[in-house]
Order: C-alpha cells, then structure tokens, then sequence
C-alpha cells in the first residue's frame, strides 16, 4: 500500500514538473504601443509583416484561452491607457468583435472571434515610418 502511494506521489510530481518546463511562445511585439494582454500567444504562420522605408503595416494573429468579452475589455482598456483613441467598436455574433483605434499617424483594427478551443485576436496597423532627414 505504502508503495503504491508513493508512486502515485513520484508520479504527480514528475507530471508537475513536466508542466512547469513547458513554455509558450511570447508574445510577439512589432509596435511597441500596441500591448499585447497576457495570455495570449502569436502566430507566425497566420501573420504578416510588411516593411518599407515609409510605411510599416502588419496582419498578427495571436490566440488563447480567454473569454472574447473579458478580452475586448482588455483590449481597449490597455490601447487607451497607451494613448489610443477608441474610434468604433461592432460586433456581429458570427464574426465576433471589432475594434478601430487611430493615434498619430497609425490605424489599428482588432478583431476577436472565438474558435472551438481558442479565442483570436488579429490585428491589422498601419504606421507610416519618419523619413530620416
């Protein structure tokens, strides 16, 4: 008895450590004031990125286990707290949330859909680059 125990115990802790060794990808910041609310993970392969001497535009995909209404509050609590100005929000059931900011010279939509196991977030800014003089 005092054996199976014990394995029961060894066994619970190597899972546990297992699962403390396991890390996520970071979240990917290519705007320094767009943060980006915790929980939630990028995906490069939905993603783009699109860079010239003027203009510098991005599609980033990111997912996680977050309730979509819990996470548009986040959304728009932390752009505005950046210096974000809220233009419009729509939300459509089936397409889930969107959200339209602007701040000096760059555009930000954010768009929040729940999957079957995921919640999404994908946004798409545009920012031109200062010319260097």
């Amino acid at each position: 008895m005092k054996t199976a125990r014990l394995g029961a115990a060894l066994l619970v802790l190597a899972l546990l450590a297992g699962c403390a060794s396991l890390t996520s990808k970071p979240a990917k910041i290519e705007f320094e004031d767009i943060p980006i609310p915790r929980g939630l993970t990028f995906q490069s392969d939905r993603s783009t990125i699109i860079e010239s001497p003027t203009v510098k535009a991005a599609r980033l995909v990111y997912r996680g286990r977050l309730e979509l209404q819990s996470l548009a509050v986040a959304w728009r609590t932390t752009l505005e707290a950046n210096g974000w100005r809220h233009v419009s929000s729509t939300s459509v059931q089936e397409y889930g949330i969107t959200q339209v900011y602007e701040k000096a010279g760059t555009s930000l939509a954010v768009r929040l859909w729940e999957g079957w196991i995921f919640t999404y977030a994908e946004l798409t800014v545009g920012r031109a680059v200062p010319s260097a003089k």
